[in-house]
């Protein structure tokens, strides 16, 4: 091939991937278009002379589709390729159809997020955008040289379609960034919440990324540039949707050059560009043709061409808006029999009713659209849709939604079904419904025009209560030696969740996991701090025993919050308790004993002997940290006696195993050993062994050389643990099971044991993880 067509050193004979043959299309279609004195054959004039789809072609184009051999010598013959050219590209055509077909070696194991949302519906037009897109990502901008490391900021009105067109297209594209694709909601301008803080963004990439906690900086901007120091060799996708501004967005761009970033806003963000030079891609009101053709995809084509002038009034009414256009076809499809025209004409007479969302575009005006569909429910389901717009996201199950509208489950299931067949929620996942921002700020507006302020308030306390009373029921099934608390009365049209054992509690609180995080907030800003604080104390165990530990400590600073506010006492003692657990965990020992000393002091202001223990046992564990076992032994020994003044049996049969657990730190094996024993049978009198017993009373024959008891004691404790979701303590005593096997000469079952521990602590992202790693690689070099 000639030198004519070289571009950046690139070559015929060079070519091994479908990235660099797609570079020599397009290399060829330049060529050509010199030699023709004419612009570059468009996908769309090629489709024309082929009979194959814009799509196909921008696959082969755009690296994405390797040509059929077939198809590919049509294509360079009709780019102008001469004859003795021909052979040289299908020979590298069927080099790089080789290459692909080799086996590749194994890469080595690291996280690799697939974060991009589900796409339900083709895309509708937007083709010379995506075009756009494709282009900035393959790199081959004449301006820059051929960079890769690209910003993108697809910019529009609120409803345009943005965050649809960047979904569609990362799709599109993700084979280009095997290291993954991350998909970050900045929440830029979400009717409920606040903007993200770009540092919790940060986190949840460093998530994403598989990086544990306690291995991160401590300031944002130090994680900031952990994150471009991990993304620095890997080829990764990262959309950022909805931003507010280029200071929100700033803190999260990689500098990698494998990378490209993608942001979505409803401003400009000319920050970025200025500064950083993004790319602007302005996402304007769509084109009546394609406008045109996504009526023609929901409708179907011979109803939309049956009344082709009403097709364009309804597109008029819409304001071209795709939001506005999906709700009003979603209308129309559920009455296939009506014309057009008595869509057009609803949509005629609701114009001008609603303000624009937003104010720099009167034209795009989705709440007549909104309105359009709102008229026609009936009144349980308007009723259930203004409800909605007060939950605290964010998704919600049927008898979430029972409760919020104060229906019963059978009432509440055909409203769902008619919201969701009308397209004011969306059941993303089987049972699980939520709904688009602009539509929770439509149903807000609407519940405020229509309801009383006691209305919405009965709403909020009815699913509050749901949540309370249910996660209270899952919390008393995960841990049933739990102490209980007073919760407060839930109302009679509320609607909790039947959770028949142990197993439907746990898979329950991880389903509900964000939206019980989003109660607690909700419930201490709307002024229900009683709730607040209970809640958290039912999330306390799961959040804890799941290692979302920074999560368990934001429910509870909410709830001292709330239980101060209100003067609660009983509130304070225990959010102050358990936020101090939360401490321990996060490796704040200071912050820990500090909340514990306050919380001692109101429990003996409140007689409150049982809570005092629990609080002395957990600050017995701040002194285990520090290698103070005498100071934690006498906390333990404080906690034994105020069970037994409380007469608290089963918290006096958990203390007396903990006190074994300091005897045997303390090398008192004997007394260990005495305690322990004494322990179970207290425990297993009262109805059940408790896993932290066993564990204690296995290190302790382990310590004396029994093995095969301590081996007995650490597999029982080991199963308990499992059965609670105790997943960090079972991966404890996982690494104890393994130290006894390896004392008793057992190396192989040793390395089965920590292996076991290093996929729990991996997976919880704890810091134990990486001396576990070098424990475990060391035996099996020695191995």
């Amino acid at each position: 091939m000639g030198d004519d067509l070289t571009d950046a050193g690139l070559r015929a004979n060079d070519v091994t991937s479908t990235q660099q043959l797609a570079q020599l299309l397009r290399q060829l279609r330049r060529r050509d278009a010199r030699r023709r004195g004419e612009p570059e054959l468009t996908y769309r004039q090629l489709a024309a002379r082929t009979g194959w789809s814009i799509g196909l072609l921008a696959g082969y184009f755009g690296g994405d589709i390797l040509p059929p051999t077939d198809r590919f010598d049509v294509l360079v013959e009709l780019l102008g390729a001469a004859p003795g050219e021909r052979g040289v590209l299908a020979t590298a055509r069927d080099r790089v159809h080789e290459t692909r077909r080799r086996p590749r070696p194994p890469a080595p194991v690291r996280p690799v997020p697939r974060q991009l949302p589900a796409v339900s519906f083709r895309l509708a037009g937007r083709t010379t955008h995506l075009a756009e897109l494709h282009r900035l990502a393959r790199g081959d901008d004449e301006d820059d040289g051929g960079a890769t490391g690209r910003i993108a900021v697809v910019s529009g009105t609120a409803g345009v379609g943005k965050t649809t067109l960047a979904v569609h297209w990362a799709h599109l594209v993700a084979a280009r960034f095997p290291d993954g694709q991350l998909f970050v909601n900045l929440r830029g301008f979400d009717p409920d919440r606040p903007p993200a803080d770009p540092a919790e963004a940060v986190c949840d990439i460093l998530d994403a990324l598989g990086v544990a906690v306690d291995a991160r900086p401590g300031s944002t901007t130090a994680q900031a540039n952990l994150c471009r120091s991990i993304l620095a060799d890997r080829r990764v996708l990262l959309v950022l949707d909805n931003a507010r501004d280029a200071e929100q967005v700033r803190p999260l761009l990689p500098g990698a050059p494998g990378c490209f970033t993608l942001v979505t806003s409803r401003t400009q963000l000319t920050g970025l560009i200025a500064v950083e030079g993004a790319h602007r891609v302005i996402l304007d009101l769509m084109p009546l043709d394609e406008a045109r053709d996504l009526l023609a995809h929901r409708l179907g084509a011979q109803r939309v061409a049956a009344e082709p002038g009403v097709a364009d009034e309804i597109i008029d009414g819409c304001a071209r808006l795709p939001l506005a256009l999906t709700v009003v076809a979603a209308r129309a499809s559920a009455r296939p029999a009506f014309p057009l025209a008595a869509v057009a004409e609803e949509l005629h007479r609701a114009r001008g009713s609603l303000d624009p969302f937003t104010g720099s575009d009167a034209a795009a005006d989705a709440r007549a659209a909104f309105t359009c569909s709102y008229e026609h429910l009936t009144a349980a389901a308007a009723t259930t849709f203004r409800r909605l717009g007060g939950h605290c996201g964010p998704d919600l199950t049927a008898p979430a939604a029972a409760s919020l509208t104060g229906l019963s489950l059978a009432g509440v299931r055909p409203a769902l079904a008619e919201l969701a067949h009308a397209h004011l929620i969306i059941e993303h996942v089987p049972g699980r419904y939520t709904m688009h921002d602009l539509l929770r700020t439509f149903a807000v507006e609407q519940a405020q025009r229509l309801d009383t302020d006691r209305d919405r308030g009965a709403a909020v306390e009815r699913m509050l209560d749901h949540y309370l009373h249910t996660a209270y029921a899952a919390a008393v099934l995960m841990y049933p030696a739990r102490d209980r608390i007073a919760v407060t009365e839930r109302r009679a049209d509320t609607t909790p969740e039947r959770l028949p054992d142990r197993e439907a509690a746990h898979r329950w609180l991880g389903r509900e996991h964000r939206v019980l995080i989003n109660a607690v907030t909700q419930a201490a800003t709307a002024g229900f701090d009683t709730h607040a604080w209970q809640l958290a104390w039912a999330l306390s165990d799961f959040l804890d025993w799941s290692g979302y530990w920074h999560d368990f400590a934001a429910v509870q600073r909410a709830a001292l919050d709330a239980a101060e506010r209100s003067a609660d006492l009983v509130g304070q003692v225990h959010a102050g308790r358990y936020a101090a657990r939360a401490c321990i965990r996060l490796g704040r020992d200071d912050e820990a004993r500090t909340r514990l000393d306050h919380a001692i002091e109101l429990c003996q202001a409140i007689d409150e002997p049982a809570v005092e223990a629990g609080c002395r046992i957990n600050l017995s564990l701040t002194l285990e940290r520090d290698a103070d076992h005498r100071g934690a032994l006498a906390h333990s020994l404080r906690a034994l006696e105020l069970f037994r003044v409380a007469d608290h049996e089963s918290g006096y049969a958990l203390s007396l195993g903990i006190v074994g657990w300091y005897h045997a730190l303390l090398g008192d094996y004997d007394h260990a050993l005495d305690c322990c024993r004494r322990a179970l049978d207290l425990q297993r009198h009262l109805g059940g062994e408790m896993p932290s017993t066993l564990d204690s009373l296995g290190f302790a024959y382990h310590k004396v050389g029994r093995h095969a008891e301590a081996v007995a004691s650490y597999e029982r404790a080991i199963e308990l643990y499992r059965d609670a979701g105790n997943r960090y303590y079972e991966a404890d005593t996982l690494v104890h099971l393994g130290d006894c096997h390896c004392a008793a000469g057992a190396a192989g079952l040793a390395v089965h044991a920590w292996r076991r521990a290093l996929d729990i602590l991996d997976d919880l992202h704890h810091p134990a993880a990486a001396d576990l790693r070098l424990r475990v690689d060391g035996a099996d070099r020695l191995a």
